[in-house]
């Protein structure tokens, strides 16, 4: 769906990450993503700070967290301390329980998506493919979205998302913390979206006799195949797992969300490399395979890959007020070769540092 860049807030002074839409992706569902988020303020969930548009291509400003991933923290085959999977679990419950009572369907959990901010604390973030409950849909009849190591039985069914289906995936990403593994594995991620929708999860006992019997639990009722059988809900979640409604910790801070008023020229673009690339479409299956440990990686034909290369470019910029340099190295390029400067309105003084190294394939394949 576009590009996430780190950027530098001058008025502010700090550092963001700005989301861009890529020219071809779906502006109305990017335009949903931007104002679904923004109603929502919990500590568990990604903050965004602004939305907007320049030169035509649409633009969402967001907290940047500098804690990485969750998936960065699952090694492979390696379970999480039992203390921390409570702490990460307690709090992304209270995240989706938030989200749930405004309205929002995320249909894409999974720990690629769970980022951490200096505190270690954790983040619902990407509502890229989000529905809202009572608002039209954006996706097709019968279309799959989602990843496949993580969706909902009726989501692999092709019928419509709820809050349930969010439970699911919450009862994935848990037992995968709880045992180091995920409770289906496959080399095909249509089979294994397929033994999400046919068989029962094995028990946690199975590969630890000794989880925490709580969490154990409520990992296994969130995976129940039918969702009536499944929590409700993030509050039915916190109601489980013995959190407060408030979250885990009595002491979680009240956020301040600060709606901008001016577009784009408060914040230097391009002044960090590529983070990562949202790969979603509403009128097709897409089915990623997320292993322990693993990178995703897609399935069946055509593929699409996007690679990162080293290409060192620079240019000068100058405005009425002031005149800088600003050097990029490098950026990104996909497959054919396109390179995506930095949006020409951005502020005068930009410094951009290199993206990742990383690589990243999706694959889409039209719905059974």
């Amino acid at each position: 769906m576009g590009e996430v860049w780190l950027a530098r807030d001058l008025e502010l002074d700090r550092d963001v990450a700005l989301k861009l839409l890529a020219p071809h992706a779906d502006r109305a569902r990017f335009e949903r993503e931007a104002r679904a988020s923004a109603a929502l303020a919990d500590p568990n969930v990604t903050r965004i700070y602004d939305y907007g548009e320049t030169n035509g291509r649409p633009f969402i400003v967001l907290e940047y967290l500098r804690g990485g991933t969750l998936e960065d923290r699952l090694s492979p085959g390696r379970r999480l301390a039992d203390d921390e999977t409570a702490a990460i679990a307690a709090q992304l419950a209270a995240g989706l329980a938030h989200a749930h009572a405004n309205g929002l369907i995320h249909r894409d959990l999974k720990p690629a998506n769970v980022l951490f901010d200096d505190e270690g604390r954790p983040k619902i973030s990407d509502f890229g493919i989000a529905s809202v409950v009572g608002a039209s849909t954006l996706t097709d009849e019968g279309t799959v979205l989602g990843t496949a190591a993580y969706i909902s039985p009726e989501q692999a069914d092709g019928k419509t998302a709820t809050a349930a289906s969010d439970v699911y995936a919450f009862g994935v990403l848990l037992f995968r913390m709880l045992t180091g593994r995920l409770p289906f594995e496959s080399d095909s991620a249509l089979e294994l979206a397929d033994m999400h929708r046919r068989l029962d999860a094995p028990p946690i006992e199975r590969f630890r006799r000794d989880a925490p019997a709580d969490l154990a639990t409520v990992a296994m009722a969130a995976l129940a195949r039918d969702p009536g059988l499944r929590p409700a809900d993030g509050k039915a979640l916190v109601d489980a797992l013995g959190t407060s409604a408030s979250g885990p910790v009595t002491d979680r801070p009240t956020l301040v969300l600060r709606r901008r008023s001016r577009g784009i020229r408060p914040l230097v673009v391009a002044t960090g490399g590529l983070l990562l690339a949202v790969a979603g479409t509403a009128a097709a299956l897409l089915l990623t395979r997320e292993n322990s440990g693993s990178q995703p990686h897609g399935f069946s034909l055509p593929i699409v890959t996007r690679h990162t290369s080293t290409a060192a470019t620079s240019e000068t910029t100058s405005s009425s007020t002031a005149t800088a340099t600003s050097t990029t190295t490098p950026t990104s390029t996909t497959s054919p070769a396109t390179t995506v400067p930095p949006a020409t309105t951005a502020p005068p003084a930009t410094t951009t540092i290199p993206p990742p190294t990383t690589g990243e394939t999706t694959t889409t394949v039209p719905a059974p």
